[in-house]
């Protein structure tokens, strides 16, 4: 396991802009035909589509993880601009959408970089065989892929720092950027890694429901988690209709520990 030092940090704080693109869970919220309270309100914060961030750093642009409905959360916030994709891990959720990609090909006249782990790649590759071809038809995402680890790497002199999970047994990465840690898909970090995180100003969790779940926190445990890693702020994503509605669980949350939903920014 490589080390990371106080210098990666340093290096890496800044001022930037991290949008949530989306706050959902696999199945997103509302869930198809179902009649629950959650998936029938009328406010938009409980409306959320699959979980991804976009980060905004010294002129440069990041998405963390593509799903299914990245086209449609880029027209919505108007990018126009894409430097790189960052990857997670391989699920549909977080993948599905690295097509549209092709848009950003077309209108800025370049490959987009896309960072994944070995283990992610393979997972592209079996998902978006057509990307990968030696003869290409016309029109398809052009990109290049960098593999990445548990070392620090740097995009256009924003620095990342690899936080490795696990969502179950399956390995995943969240990524420190300067005073920002975002992690999502979760249910268990070595002690080692938690100390990646310690000090970051805002923290980013899943917190699917309140139900134990055998490959994401609770609402329970990512509250204890909060408390442990200390942030000065932490904001729960990945969130399921079952967890209730966005106003209820709000109230039920201790001080500076609040519900992400769709579109918030924050600003360092």
């Amino acid at each position: 396991m490589s080390e990371f030092t106080d210098e990666d940090v340093s290096n890496a704080r800044r001022k930037m802009t991290v949008t949530f693109l989306g706050t959902g869970t696999s199945q997103g919220v509302p869930v198809i035909a179902c009649p629950c309270e959650v998936c029938q309100s009328a406010n938009p914060k409980d409306n959320r589509l699959r979980s991804s961030v976009l980060i905004e750093d010294k002129g440069k642009v990041f998405v963390i993880d593509t799903g299914p409905d990245f086209r449609f959360q880029m027209l919505r916030e108007k990018v126009k601009q894409l430097d790189a994709v960052l990857f997670t891990h391989e699920h549909k959720d977080h993948v599905a959408g690295l097509d549209d990609i092709r848009a950003f090909n077309y209108i800025l006249k370049k490959k987009i970089d896309v960072y994944a782990t070995a283990r992610v790649q393979l997972a592209l590759k079996r998902e978006f065989p057509y990307v990968f071809e030696d003869l290409k038809y016309p029109g398809v995402p052009e990109i290049n892929l960098f593999e990445i680890g548990s070392a620090p790497f740097t995009i256009c002199s924003t620095t990342f720092i690899p936080i490795e999970v696990y969502h179950h047994k399956l390995p995943v990465l969240g990524f420190r950027v300067g005073d920002f840690t975002y992690i999502t898909d979760a249910n268990s970090i070595a002690d080692s890694e938690k100390e990646k995180i310690k000090g970051s100003k805002v923290l980013v969790l899943n917190a699917l429901r309140r139900e134990k779940h055998v490959s994401h926190y609770t609402l329970d445990q990512a509250v204890a988690l909060a408390k442990e890693l200390g942030a000065e702020k932490t904001y729960f994503t990945h969130i399921s209709h079952q967890l209730g509605k966005y106003e209820q669980v709000e109230k039920e949350l201790p001080d500076l520990v609040s519900l992400a939903f769709d579109g918030l920014k924050l600003r360092f």
